[in-house]
């Protein structure tokens, strides 16, 4: 089986963030919002999906 290293270090990587919160996805993404509000950088909420783009899932 073929194996990546990146990826490989990136899972790895994920394992040991989730267990700093116990593998608790609340509290991770409570940690995010907090890390986000920190941050000096500018939060861009994308606008919602268009209807014609949801249409076409559909089809």
């Amino acid at each position: 089986m073929w194996r990546d290293s990146i990826v490989e270090e990136i899972r790895r990587n994920r394992q040991v963030y989730a267990a700093r919160f116990h593998h608790d996805i609340k509290a991770i993404c409570r940690a995010a919002r907090e890390q986000q509000q920190k941050s000096s950088h500018k939060i861009v909420s994308l606008p919602p999906r268009s209807d014609h783009l949801q249409h076409r899932r559909g089809e």
